[in-house]
């Protein structure tokens, strides 16, 4: 997803370019073959490019480019009609077909474009709630079939309010983008990460047991942390981290033990992890069984 939002930044000059050249090799082709091969149908390859990241606009300039070159191609390569006009009128068929081409697309990118919005967070680009809980229910499914662990890790943000309050919802935005994008950056291409409520994320870790957890999660805690500090502002994190290992339950109920384990840090001073395992039986523990570890503090000298 990450690669196709770089190409979608590429200025409509670099597509029509891309397209040109595109066209151009095409062009080669269809002259270099003659009649024994067509080579029509590639020229729909930079048409539906540039219309994708370009817009309908460029996608029909380089419908009639596309049409032009198949036209001189075809002239050059001494192919002989019975009638001239059978050569323009097949350029215009040409023509025809990648017009209507370039006029669908558009409708295409839009339904694609509306079912990403129905899974994806607007402000941070990450899944949202219906995302996750679809890849969470897979998770668990496979966790269950297989008998292989897996760790959720709910993140509420500490003092987020009032940041958002003092200085206003474009930086409580700003930060929570900053949020999003750390901690993206430390987890593997299985992870996911959701934001799930206005200052809420969750984590899913496939095949992770509580012993590994204990040490990325706190990893994941320093670097949002250092983020925080970095930017000066006054925030920290309460985590509940819920490593299940078998027994029936459902992903809203895994996911809500673990919020669970972030208030019981929430209540007990906040801007820490509480750590539990569910292995078949409910994952509101005695307070004995959750362990509550705080970030390490910097050493003085």
């Amino acid at each position: 997803m990450a690669r196709l939002s770089n190409l979608e930044h590429k200025s409509p000059l670099f597509w029509m370019t891309t397209g040109c050249v595109l066209v151009a090799g095409v062009g080669i082709g269809d002259y270099v073959t003659g009649e024994e091969l067509s080579f029509s149908l590639f020229y729909l390859i930079p048409i539906a490019l540039v219309t994708w990241f370009a817009g309908m606009r460029g996608g029909l300039g380089m419908s009639v480019i596309s049409a032009m070159t198949w036209f001189i191609a075809d002239s050059l390569s001494g192919q002989t009609y019975s009638y001239p006009v059978v050569r323009y009128w097949n350029a215009a068929v040409h023509l025809s077909f990648f017009v209507i081409v370039t006029l669908l697309l558009p409708a295409l990118k839009a339904v694609e474009r509306e079912k990403l919005t129905a899974r994806t967070d607007d402000l941070t680009g990450m899944a949202n709630r219906r995302l996750f809980f679809e890849v969470l229910q897979n998770e668990l499914n496979r966790s269950q079939r297989y008998k292989r662990p897996f760790t959720i890790v709910y993140i509420d943000l500490d003092g987020f309010k009032a940041v958002n309050d003092r200085s206003g919802h474009q930086t409580g935005d700003k930060l929570l983008c900053a949020v999003a994008n750390r901690a993206k950056s430390l987890l593997r291409a299985t992870d996911i990460m959701a934001r799930v409520g206005g200052d809420e994320f969750v984590i899913l870790l496939p095949e992770l047991d509580q012993d590994p957890a204990q040490i990325v999660v706190p990893k994941i805690q320093s670097a949002l942390l250092d983020e925080m500090r970095r930017n000066d502002w006054p925030v920290t994190f309460s985590i509940g981290a819920l490593t299940y290992r078998e027994g029936p339950i459902t992903a809203d109920g895994l996911t809500s033990g673990a919020d669970e384990l972030m208030y019981s840090v929430k209540k007990n001073g906040k801007n820490a992890i509480a750590y539990a395992v569910y292995a078949g039986y409910s994952p509101s523990q005695p307070a004995a069984l959750i362990a509550i570890v705080g970030p390490k503090q910097p050493s003085r000298k």
